[in-house]
């Protein structure tokens, strides 16, 4: 007796979404390894959004400190660099599945920004930037006059 199973779509296309929810936690938290040193750091993951006047950038940082948030902003490039503290020592690990170590995340903006004017915010472990615009990169609006 031959057994036949029928071809199922919607089977199909969950195993590829659970695949790919695996490759994208491998690929964002995992992290790769500093070529200089060997360390693992991670690609801080983030949302970014533009608006007419300014671009927004947030990034969940849970339980590190403002002040152990190292942000710059060269040439087109931002960067945010820091770290979430080790767990305590000789204890025994139950779980460890949240990040611990180092992180980086670099943007390369297409966008002239007004360097001096970033404002930089923390509430809730929630990371906000605000990098204003170039006034010559901001929309205009020109008003049609009638004779």
């Amino acid at each position: 007796m031959n057994n036949i199973t029928r071809w199922n779509p919607v089977r199909e296309m969950i195993g590829l979404r659970d695949a790919m929810d695996r490759m994208f936690e491998d690929s964002v938290w995992r992290g790769w390894s500093d070529q200089d040193s060997g360390a693992r750091i991670a690609r801080l993951p983030i949302d970014a959004y533009s608006t007419d006047n300014e671009i927004i950038v947030k990034a969940t940082v849970p339980g590190v400190k403002p002040e152990d948030v190292e942000i710059t902003y060269e040439g087109d490039t931002l960067t945010i660099k820091g770290e979430f503290a080790e767990e305590p020592e000789n204890v025994n690990t139950l779980f460890a599945e949240r990040y611990h170590g180092r992180f980086v995340r670099k943007i390369q903006l297409n966008v002239a920004i007004e360097a001096d004017k970033i404002e930089a915010t923390f509430e809730s472990g929630v990371l906000s930037l605000v990098l204003p615009k170039a006034e010559d990169v901001r929309p205009r609006v020109i008003k049609v006059q009638t004779k």
